[in-house]
């Protein structure tokens, strides 16, 4: 019978209980769970497949919200989501976290992303169905909300899609100032005007 022994045993010191960590299994031991933003996107750059579907799994849904408020369209949101987080892969290199917050640079790409899709689609959007609601315990006051929505639906289909953006990330996605400025690239005192004109826009189509 033949016994195998380690370089570590040839030369009279034992080897250690547990095996030293392999960088494989480093990237495997990573808690990719509480990691940050940043940590998991210097991971995918690495090539960490898991740290960007981590990434995907934390942002879709709020990316998904912003497009959709931006494109009104459920289907173009989608597409607009996960074209963002495919521009995320692509360019994940990029980011440089001394210049902007994760959340920032995210949100950008997936605003302008929103932004030129909804200024293709805008010249020939059709208008929001305003058919009769469906029987309820109060017809007049269910169509008077209906009908409002409409106009709702059909002010911000008509709204720039700038201002539109402006909108949907101070209100939906609740960003301060600052923040959804940087996402618009445009200065605080810009977006303040942006907010004030789309304000001014939506309600001179809802008194009209």
């Amino acid at each position: 019978m033949f016994l195998s022994l380690s370089p570590m045993a040839l030369h009279g010191r034992s080897a250690p209980l547990t095996p030293p960590r392999t960088e494989a299994q480093a990237v495997l031991n990573r808690d990719r769970m509480a990691a940050t933003d940043e940590a998991l996107l210097a991971w995918a750059v690495e090539g960490d497949r898991l740290a960007f579907d981590q990434l995907s799994l934390r942002h879709l849904p709020r990316l998904y919200q912003l497009a959709h408020r931006i494109t009104g369209d459920a289907a173009a949101a989608e597409d607009v989501a996960q074209e963002a987080m495919l521009r995320v892969w692509q360019v994940a290199s990029s980011f440089d976290p001394e210049r902007a917050r994760f959340t920032t640079w995210l949100h950008r790409i997936a605003t302008n992303i929103a932004i030129d899709r909804t200024r293709q689609a805008q010249r020939i959007a059709p208008p929001p169905d305003e058919s009769l609601p469906a029987p309820g315990p109060d017809p007049e006051q269910q169509a008077a909300a209906r009908q409002q929505r409409g106009r709702i639906a059909a002010a911000l289909q008509e709204m720039p899609a700038r201002q539109r953006a402006a909108l949907a990330l101070f209100y939906d996605q609740e960003m301060d100032g600052a923040e959804a400025a940087a996402t618009l690239s445009v200065s605080t005192r810009a977006l303040e005007g942006l907010l004030r004109r789309a304000r001014r826009f939506l309600a001179g189509r809802l008194e009209g």
